[in-house]
C-alpha cells in the first residue's frame, strides 16, 4: 500500500492510497485520531465511547513532505509515515521513537459480512435459573446478511524494554502484557476496556466495539478486531501515565464525584433476604462500634420468581419508605442489585413487552434504544429509587454468557467462540462490548434528571471504555476463595484502572467460598466457610487489600461475611479485621482528597507502578504491590501463613515477604522506620501486618475514629509529613453527596513541604462551599520524631516551620 497523493486539513491530512483512504487527525498537541477505510468515505457514525467528536481547539501542527516519507508534527508528537508502505513511526517531543509498524505496513482491512439474527414470532423460549441469574434462550433461530463492513487488524514493532499494560480486568492474572495474548470480550469475570500504555510513555485507545483479540506471541504483535466500519483508534503521548490517563478521560469524559459515603465500608452478602435483617444488620455494627456507610440488598429483592421486576416483595419489605427512614437516621445507604433480564408475569416485562423494547430473547431490554433506557430508569425509579434507595448494583451487565455450566472450564478459545456467539445472536457483532455502556447511561441520566442532590453510584459487573463518565464502579465478577485468585486479582485491577477507568473493586472474600465439583467456577478451597480457619486466614488478608481499593466492599456466597462471622474481639481474626477497617476510616481525609483528584485532575488512585516508576525497569512485572495515591506503597500478603483448607495449622511459614521498594526514601507505615529504596526488603507480614510503606515527601490526611464517612466533619486533621524529600498534597472538600461541584461549590488547600527548610505551607484556600469549616484546625506530626504542631487555618496562607 502506497501513497497517491493527499489532502492537508486544519486538524491533518487525508491520504489516498493504493488501497483505500488514511486519515490522521491532531486532537491535541499529544493526540492523534487515525482512521483507515477502504471505501471512499470515512463513516460518520456517532461514537459509544468517544465525547470529543471532532477537534476543538486549533492546534499547532507541522508537515514536511520529505522524498520517501511524510511528517506530521506538534510540539509533543510525530508521526512519521513512509510513502511507499505506509507504515507509521511515533516520536516523542525528543525524536526518541515510542513505537512503530512494520516497514511492511501495519494496517489491514478484510471486507466481511455481517450478520443479523432474525426471530420468528413462534420461536421457542427455553427459561433456565443457574449459579449466575436467570438465563432466556431461543431456539430454532436463522441469520441473513444485514450489511457489509471489515475486520481490522493493527500490527505494532513494540520495542524490546518496553512493558504494556491495560485493556481492562480480566481473570488471569496478566500485569505486564508483552508476551501475552487476551480476548477483549464481556463476560463474568471480565470487563474490556480496548486501551493499553506503554512505559515508553504512550498510549493507544481503539474506538471499536466488537470482539477484539491482542497478541504479543509467536502470532504477532497486533490488535485484532472482528466488526467495524473502519479501522479508528487515537495515539496518546504522556510521557507520563497520569498525562495519557488525562488524554483518554478528555476523549472519554471524566469521572465523576462519588459521593463520600461510596468510599467507606460496604456490606454485603447473598443475601439478605427482608428489610428487618438489613436494618438489624446495620444496627449490629453500630451497636459494636463497627465502621459502616452501606448494606447491600442483592437479588431475589422482587415477590415470586419475577426475576428482574424492579420492586420490592411486600411481604418482606413492606415498608419500603420506612426502611429507608430507619437506615438513614443510622446513617447507613442502601444499594440495591437490578438486572436487565426479566421473566415474564410482571409488570416490569410487560411494559418492555408493549413497547417493543426487548431483545430478541423476549426477556433482556434492549439498552441501545434510548426509549428503551428510559422506561427502563422510569422503572426503577418508581419501585426503588423513589422510596429513597441510594444506589445501584447492575448485575449481569453482560448478558448473553453461556459457558457458566459443567464440570470442566472450557478451553480460552473455546469460551471466546461460546460467549461470543450466544451474545451475537441477539446483539449486533459490532456492538457486542458495549451493553454495559449504554445500560449505564441510562441509569446515570435517569437519575441526573430526576435531582441533583444525589449522586449516581453504579455498581457493574462489565464495563467498557468512556462508562466512568456514568458514576460506575466495576467489580471483577464472581470470583472463588483461594490463594492463587487474590493475587491474581490485583494485576487484573491495576490493568483496569490503568486504561482511565478509575473505579474497581472485587468481593473481598471471593464470591465461591465452597467447592462444588459439578460446576467448574464452583471452586473455592473452603467448604466450611467462616469455621474454617484457613478460609478465615485469606479473609483476612482479602480484607487488608480491600481497604486500599477504591471501592471497600464485602460480598459472597456460601457463607456468612459480617466481621462478627470471623471470631471475637480479642482474637487476632476479629482484632486484625477491625484494625484495617478503622485505619480506612481514619484515612477519610486522604481518600476523599484523591476522589477529588480524580473528578478534578484526571487522577487514578489505584496505581501500577509504571504510573510513578516509569523508568525502572525492576517494577515492570511486579504484580502484587501498588500505589495507593502519591504516599501508599501497598504489598499485600497472597499466601498462607497459618493455616491451609480444613483449618490445617502450616508449620514452618515465614511471616514475611519480598518488597520492593524504588529509589529514594521510604518509611514502614507501621513503624516509621526509614528505608532507602532501589532494593528488595524482606517485610514483616504476620496476621496483624499487610506490608505498607509511605514515600518520602508524602503529607499524609488522616481523621478520628468515626463510624462512617460524613461523622465529625469539623473534626481536627492530622498531618504526618515524611520527610526526605519535597512533597506536596492537595486537601479536597465539598458537601459530600450531590452535584454542587460542579458548579463550583468546593474548597482545595494547597499543602507544600520543603524537606532543606522543615516548612510546611499551607497555602491560600481556593474555593467554598455551603457547610465549609472556615476555621479549620491541623495537628502536624512528622514521621519518627514526637513532637506535635498545632495549627488553627482560617484560609489565608500559614506556613509552619517544623
Amino acid at each position: 500500500m502506497k501513497i497517491l497523493d493527499f489532502q492537508v486539513n486544519e486538524s491533518g491530512i487525508t491520504m489516498n492510497t493504493s488501497n483505500g483512504m488514511i486519515d490522521v487527525s491532531f486532537f491535541t498537541s499529544n493526540i492523534a485520531r487515525i482512521r483507515y477505510t477502504l471505501e471512499d468515505f470515512f463513516s460518520d457514525k456517532e461514537s459509544l465511547m468517544i465525547v470529543k467528536q471532532a477537534k476543538t481547539e486549533s492546534i499547532q501542527w507541522h508537515m514536511h513532505d520529505h522524498e520517501v516519507y511524510l511528517e506530521l508534527s506538534t510540539d509533543d508528537l510525530t508521526i512519521r509515515i513512509d510513502k511507499a508502505t505506509c507504515a507509521f513511526t511515533y516520536f516523542d517531543s525528543q525524536g526518541n521513537v515510542l513505537t512503530k509498524e512494520p516497514d511492511k505496513g501495519g494496517k489491514t482491512l478484510e471486507r466481511i459480512d455481517v450478520m443479523r439474527t432474525v426471530f420468528k414470532d413462534a420461536a421457542e423460549l427455553e427459561t433456565k435459573l443457574g449459579a449466575d441469574g436467570l438465563r432466556v434462550n431461543v431456539d430454532g433461530l436463522q441469520q441473513t446478511v444485514d450489511r457489509q463492513a471489515f475486520r481490522t487488524k493493527l500490527e505494532f514493532e513494540w520495542q524490546q524494554d518496553e512493558a504494556l499494560y491495560g485493556l481492562g480486568s480480566h481473570e488471569e492474572g496478566m500485569m505486564n502484557l508483552r508476551g501475552k495474548h487476551q480476548y477483549l470480550y464481556q463476560q463474568n469475570m471480565k470487563a474490556v476496556v480496548p486501551a493499553f500504555l506503554s512505559t515508553r510513555g504512550y498510549g493507544v485507545l481503539i474506538d471499536n466495539y466488537s470482539l477484539m483479540t491482542f497478541h504479543d506471541d509467536s502470532f504477532g504483535s497486533y490488535l485484532w478486531s472482528d466488526v467495524d466500519e473502519e479501522m479508528d483508534y487515537f495515539m496518546i503521548v504522556g510521557p507520563e501515565f497520569d498525562d495519557i490517563i488525562k488524554g483518554i478521560r478528555y476523549l472519554t469524559g471524566e469521572a465523576p464525584m462519588l459521593p463520600k459515603w461510596a468510599f467507606g465500608y460496604v456490606q454485603s452478602k447473598e443475601r439478605y433476604v427482608s428489610q428487618q435483617e438489613l436494618i438489624n444488620t446495620v444496627k449490629a455494627y453500630r451497636d459494636r462500634d463497627l465502621p459502616l456507610d452501606c448494606i447491600v440488598l442483592d437479588w431475589r429483592s422482587w415477590a415470586g420468581d419475577l426475576w428482574g421486576q424492579k420492586t420490592l416483595d411486600p411481604d418482606r419489605f413492606p415498608d419500603p419508605g420506612g426502611m429507608m427512614e430507619t437506615l438513614h437516621a443510622l446513617n447507613a445507604k442502601l444499594m440495591v442489585s437490578i438486572w436487565p433480564i426479566m421473566n415474564s408475569g410482571g409488570d416490569n416485562h410487560r411494559e418492555m413487552s408493549e413497547r417493543g423494547y426487548l431483545l430478541g430473547n423476549q426477556a433482556t431490554y434492549d439498552a441501545f434504544q434510548e426509549d428503551a433506557r428510559l422506561l427502563y430508569w422510569q422503572q426503577a425509579n418508581d419501585g426503588l429509587f423513589s422510596h429513597g434507595i441510594d444506589a445501584w448494583w447492575c448485575d449481569c451487565t453482560e448478558p448473553f454468557e453461556a459457558d457458566w455450566k459443567g464440570a470442566i472450564k472450557p478451553e480460552p478459545e473455546h469460551r471466546m467462540l461460546i460467549n461470543t456467539g450466544e451474545a451475537k445472536r441477539y446483539l449486533d457483532p459490532e456492538y457486542i462490548n458495549t451493553y454495559s455502556l449504554l445500560h449505564s447511561k441510562g441509569i446515570y441520566e435517569g437519575q441526573r434528571a430526576a435531582t441533583d442532590s444525589k449522586r449516581v453510584v453504579n455498581l457493574t459487573r462489565s464495563a467498557f471504555a468512556g462508562q466512568h463518565r456514568y458514576g460506575t464502579i466495576t467489580w471483577s465478577g464472581d470470583i472463588a476463595a483461594n490463594w492463587d485468585t487474590l493475587k491474581k486479582q490485583i494485576a487484573d485491577g491495576l490493568n483496569f484502572c490503568i486504561t482511565g477507568s478509575p473505579y474497581w473493586t472485587l468481593d473481598i472474600g471471593a464470591f465461591f467460598v465452597q467447592n462444588k465439583p459439578d460446576l467448574w467456577f464452583w471452586n473455592g478451597d473452603y467448604d466450611k466457610g467462616v469455621d474454617d480457619l484457613g478460609y478465615r486466614e485469606l479473609y483476612v488478608r482479602w480484607f487488608q487489600l480491600g481497604a486500599f481499593l477504591p471501592m471497600f466492599r464485602s460480598h459472597g456466597t456460601d457463607t456468612p461475611r459480617e466481621i462478627w462471622q470471623f471470631g471475637k474481639p480479642g482474637e487476632p481474626m476479629y482484632d486484625t479485621l477491625v484494625k484495617y477497617l478503622k485505619l480506612r476510616y481514619r484515612l477519610m481525609p486522604y481518600i476523599y482528597s484523591l476522589a477529588g483528584a480524580v473528578a478534578h485532575q484526571s487522577y487514578t488512585m489505584f496505581r501500577a507502578l509504571a504510573f510513578d516508576f516509569r523508568h525502572d525497569a525492576n517494577t515492570y512485572n511486579i504484580d502484587d504491590q501498588f500505589m495507593f495515591g502519591p504516599a501508599f506503597m501497598v504489598a499485600p500478603v497472597t499466601t498462607a501463613m497459618y493455616y491451609g483448607p480444613d483449618s490445617r495449622e502450616l508449620k514452618g511459614t515465614h511471616k514475611t515477604r519480598s518488597v520492593y521498594l524504588p529509589s529514594g526514601t521510604w518509611y514502614d507505615y507501621w513503624t516509621d522506620q526509614r528505608i532507602e529504596g532501589n532494593k528488595s526488603i524482606v517485610a514483616k507480614a504476620d496476621l496483624e501486618t499487610m506490608p505498607l510503606f509511605v514515600r518520602a515527601g508524602a503529607i499524609v490526611s488522616t481523621g478520628p475514629d468515626i463510624q462512617y464517612a460524613e461523622e465529625q466533619r469539623a473534626a481536627v486533621i492530622h498531618l504526618k509529613i515524611y520527610p526526605g524529600a519535597d512533597g506536596s498534597f492537595t486537601l479536597y472538600e465539598d458537601e459530600g453527596d450531590n452535584y454542587n461541584y460542579e458548579d463550583g461549590h468546593f474548597s482545595t488547600i494547597e499543602m507544600n513541604w520543603r524537606n532543606t527548610k522543615r516548612t510546611l505551607t499551607l497555602e491560600k484556600r481556593s474555593g467554598s462551599f455551603e457547610g465549609m469549616q472556615r476555621q479549620r484546625q491541623f495537628s502536624i506530626e512528622i514521621a519518627g520524631e514526637a513532637h506535635h504542631t498545632a495549627i488553627s487555618y482560617s484560609g489565608e496562607q500559614a506556613i509552619v516551620q517544623l
